[in-house]
């Protein structure tokens, strides 16, 4: 059967649709539930293998990014959602569901649950950032980053900067291989902005528990699902077509951010 995974709705969600696309895409049984649906009934989350949190700004941003969405997670379900990840349960927050799962303590996920141990701030720019962005994937400990060197995926946020609460966090992170995605150069060194389009610390866009089923990322995965979705897709496509040979239907070759879905579809299979 497929594997199940409820995505997460809540207002000012906008990024459910694609998310949800996805993961049907890679494989998986997507349904939308909204958050007053999952507090109502949390058995509900029993019924499913994969817990993500899309983008989008839920709430409005009204307190900050993902704070009134993480409130909700820590009050509201901390039983649940901690029991879902003893199980074998994965969870995937992308931009504000990364915030929202920062900011209720379940990641970094190093010390006791739901102790806030990082945050993410507003971006050094002082302004909202939406452009690509080349990654990095160190050795992680991460499922959903398996088999994963390299990729190009869009950002889009004002809040994205990475911030630990001490230097004793990011050694941890470190050490326990939770650093999952970085912002990178050609020589693969931390770059300046817009390289590094929020100024997070060590250039880190994306962090694991220590158990490696829970990810969060600023980058959005489900924006570059076809190849076509990259801005410079049809430079490549021209050139490809001068060439001898024939090519797949263009909407059909695959983009790099859809790895991730497929590596959290086939973990669960």
């Amino acid at each position: 059967m497929k594997p199940k995974i409820l995505v997460l709705r809540t207002a000012g969600t906008n990024c459910d649709e694609e998310t949800g696309f996805a993961f049907a895409r890679a494989g998986g049984d997507p349904a939308p539930v909204h958050i007053a649906r999952l507090i109502e009934k949390s058995s509900l989350l029993a019924d499913f293998q994969i817990l993500c949190l899309p983008g989008g700004f839920s709430y409005g941003d009204d307190l900050s990014a993902g704070k009134i969405l993480a409130n909700q997670l820590s009050i509201f379900l901390q039983e649940e959602i901690l029991r879902f990840i003893d199980k074998g349960g994965l969870v995937l927050g992308i931009c504000n569901g990364f915030q929202a799962l920062v900011k209720a303590g379940i990641l970094p996920g190093m010390s006791r649950p739901w102790r806030v141990e990082a945050t993410l701030a507003a971006n050094e720019s002082g302004r909202f950032e939406a452009r690509w962005v080349s990654l990095a994937c160190p050795s992680s400990v991460s499922v959903f980053m398996r088999g994963m060197s390299a990729l190009e995926l869009p950002v889009a946020h004002a809040e994205g900067r990475f911030v630990p609460a001490d230097p004793e966090v990011l050694s941890r992170l470190r050490t326990g291989r939770q650093i999952a995605l970085c912002y990178t150069t050609p020589d693969e060194t931390v770059p300046r902005y817009p390289g590094n389009p929020s100024g997070s610390v060590e250039g880190i866009a994306g962090i694991s528990d220590p158990t490696g089923r829970v990810l969060g990322l600023m980058p959005h995965p489900e924006r570059h699902v076809f190849r076509r979705q990259h801005p410079a897709a049809a430079a490549r496509r021209w050139a490809a077509l001068a060439a001898p040979g024939s090519l797949p239907p263009f909407e059909e070759e695959e983009g790099e951010g859809l790895q991730v879905f497929r590596n959290a579809v086939d973990s669960v299979k």
